[in-house]
C-alpha cells in the first residue's frame, strides 16, 4: 500500500530494512534494561523475577501480534494512535493517542533520570542534571541528522550491550558454579512454591513490561521502511521474542546469585549482586552500561518514536502543525524532535528523584494505549471486514487484552489515578474540540 490510498505523501526516507528494525526494537527495550530495575521486581515479587518477565513476555507478545495485524492494514507512522483512530473511529483514535502519549512524552525523561542516577552512584560529585542535560543534547543531534544515522549508531550501541551481557551471564554462571548465591541454576526465579501468590506477581509484572516497552515504537517508523507493510508486523514479533529470552536469561542468574545477601537498596540492586558475588569490577561495569544504554540507546529510540506520533498527530491537524514539519535536508521530522527534547528536560528535572512514580506513570500510558490497540484489531477485522480468521483476529486480541487488563489493574493506585485524570483531560478537551467543530473529526489545533 501507499501513503496516497491514506490522503498522505511520501515526506519522510524510506531507508530502513528488517534489521534495522528489529534492531532499533531491541535498543528501545534494551537487552540489558533489567539492570535498572531488577531491585523493585524482585522486592515485588519474592525473588521470582524470571517469571515476571516470562508473564510479561506473554502478554507483550499477543500486543506484539496486534501491531503486526494493524500495520499491514494500515501502514502509516502514528502507532496506536492511527491504528484506533482508522479501526475503530477518529475520536477514539484521538483518545488512544492522547494515552500512549503518557508512555512515549514521558519515557525519554525516564530514560534520563535513571542513566542520571546510575552515573551519580560513580561520580556523586557530578550533579544529576549535568547528565540529564548531556544525553538529552546528544540524542537530540544523533535524531536530526536522520534516521539512517540513528540506526548505525543503534548497531555499534547494541553490540555493545551484547557483549557486557554475555561477559555478566559467563562469570556469573561461573561465580554460581564455584559457590556463590545458591551455588547452581535453581527453579527458584521461576517459581517458588513457598512464596507464590498471583496478585504479588503480577504486581511485579506492571514493573517488568517497563522492560518491553519499545517494541510498539517500531510501528511509528512505517513510512521509512523498505520492503512492505510486513516487515513492520515480523520485526516487533522478532525483537520482541529475542529480548524477552534475554531478560530472563539473566534475572534467572541474578536471583540465583542473589541467595544468601541482603539488598538494601532497591535502586542499586542488580549492581551490588555483581560487585558481592563477582567483583567490584562487575559492579562498576553494570552500571556504566545501563547509564548508556538507557541514557544513549534507548533514549535515542523513544525520541524518535515520539517525534513520529507528534509528526502523525501534526500532519493530521490534530496537535499544531508545527509538529509535521521536516527538515528539508536531512528529510526528519525536527520540529517534533526538538520539542521532546525540550520537554524531556524539564520532566526529567521535576523527577530526578521519583523515578517508581514516573515509571508507573509511563507504563500506565503505554497499556491503555495496548488495550484500544487490541478492540482495534477486532474491530477492524472481525466486524468491519468480516475476516474468519478467528484466531489472528479474534482469539489473540481478547488473550492480549485480557493478560494487558489485568496487569494494569495491579498497579500502584496513584499511578491509575493520574493516568485517568491524563485521560480525563484528553476527553474534556475533544468533547471541546467537537462542540467547536461539529461538522469536522476533532482537531488539536491550538
Amino acid at each position: 500500500m501507499s501513503l496516497d490510498q491514506f490522503g498522505y505523501k511520501q515526506e519522510l526516507k524510506r531507508a530502513l530494512t528488517f534489521w534495522d528494525l528489529v534492531i532499533y526494537g531491541m535498543i528501545f527495550m534494551v537487552p540489558i534494561a533489567p539492570f535498572g530495575v531488577y531491585g523493585y521486581i524482585a522486592d515485588a515479587s519474592e525473588g521470582m523475577v524470571a517469571l515476571a518477565y516470562t508473564i510479561g513476555m506473554s502478554g507483550m507478545i499477543f500486543t506484539a501480534f496486534s501491531y503486526a495485524r494493524m500495520s499491514e492494514a494500515f501502514p502509516i507512522a502514528g502507532s496506536v494512535y492511527a491504528y484506533a483512530q482508522r479501526g475503530i473511529n477518529p475520536h477514539i483514535g484521538f483518545l488512544s493517542g492522547w494515552a500512549i502519549l503518557l508512555d512515549y512524552i514521558l519515557i525519554p525523561s525516564l530514560l534520563y533520570v535513571v542513566s542520571a542516577a546510575a552515573l551519580g552512584a560513580l561520580l556523586p560529585s557530578v550533579p544529576i542534571w549535568v547528565w540529564i542535560v548531556a544525553f538529552i543534547g546528544i540524542n537530540t543531534v544523533i535524531n536530526v541528522f536522520g534516521i539512517e544515522f540513528t540506526a548505525k549508531a543503534n548497531k555499534v550501541i547494541l553490540i555493545l550491550e551484547f557483549i557486557i551481557l554475555g561477559i555478566f551471564l559467563v562469570v556469573g554462571i561461573y561465580a554460581l558454579y564455584h559457590g556463590a548465591g545458591s551455588g547452581t541454576l535453581t527453579a527458584k526465579p521461576i517459581y517458588n512454591a513457598g512464596e507464590f501468590n498471583l496478585a504479588l506477581v503480577m504486581g511485579a509484572v506492571s514493573i517488568a513490561v517497563l522492560s518491553f516497552l519499545g517494541f510498539d515504537g517500531i510501528s511509528t517508523l512505517s513510512e521509512e521502511v523498505k520492503g512492505g507493510s510486513r516487515v513492520i508486523g515480523k520485526a516487533t514479533v522478532t525483537a520482541l521474542l529475542i529480548v524477552g529470552v534475554l531478560f530472563i536469561a539473566q534475572t534467572w542468574v541474578a536471583s540465583d546469585l542473589s541467595q544468601g545477601l541482603k539488598l538494601t537498596n532497591l535502586d542499586t540492586a542488580f549492581y551490588d549482586i555483581a560487585g558481592a558475588q563477582v567483583g567490584e569490577w562487575l559492579k562498576d561495569l553494570t552500571i556504566i552500561a545501563t547509564a548508556f544504554s538507557w541514557g544513549i540507546a534507548n533514549a535515542l529510540a523513544a525520541q524518535a518514536a515520539i517525534s513520529r506520533i507528534l509528526f502523525s498527530m501534526g500532519r493530521d491537524r490534530r496537535l499544531p502543525a508545527m509538529f509535521a514539519k521536516v527538515h528539508p535536508r536531512y528529510k526528519t521530522p525536527y520540529v517534533s524532535t526538538l520539542f521532546v527534547a525540550g520537554l524531556s528536560l524539564i520532566v526529567g528535572l521535576f523527577f530526578q528523584a521519583q523515578i517508581a512514580m514516573l515509571t508507573s506513570i509511563v507504563n500506565f500510558g503505554a497499556l491503555t494505549g495496548f488495550l484500544m490497540l487490541h478492540i482495534s484489531v477486532v474491530n477492524h477485522y472481525i466486524i468491519r471486514q468480516k475476516s474468519k480468521d478467528y484466531v489472528r483476529h479474534l482469539l489473540f486480541p481478547i488473550i492480549g487484552f485480557i493478560i494487558i487488563g489485568y496487569v494494569l489493574y495491579g498497579m500502584d493506585r496513584n499511578a491509575i489515578w493520574l493516568g485517568l485524570a491524563w485521560v480525563a483531560l484528553g476527553a474534556v478537551y475533544l468533547g471541546f474540540q467537537m462542540k467547536r467543530n461539529k461538522n469536522q473529526p476533532a482537531s488539536l489545533d491550538l
